[in-house]
């Protein structure tokens, strides 16, 4: 019988190492408790991660005129070095 594994339903988990300031730790320990604050700080990280995506990333940078008109200028002469 073949071995069949549920790669959609499976949760990695890991522990990375975060540095913040005792008073930032305090007041984490005493509104949510010890085992909430990872949590916590996981769905800050997801809400904040969902504003900054590519799509984010991309529209910011089309309404940057000076960077556009610059990106520009590089493809153009990009071009010319390319037909010489």
């Amino acid at each position: 019988m073949p071995l069949i594994i549920d790669v959609y339903h499976t949760c990695y988990t890991k522990k990375p190492t975060l540095a913040v300031r005792d008073d930032a730790y305090v007041h984490f320990y005493q509104r949510m408790g010890r085992r909430r604050i990872s949590r916590f700080l996981e769905e800050l990280a997801r809400e904040r991660l969902k504003k900054t995506g590519p799509e984010t990333a991309y529209r910011e940078m089309t309404a940057d005129e000076a960077r556009e008109s610059e990106a520009a200028e590089w493809i153009d002469a990009l071009a010319g070095d390319a037909a010489a």
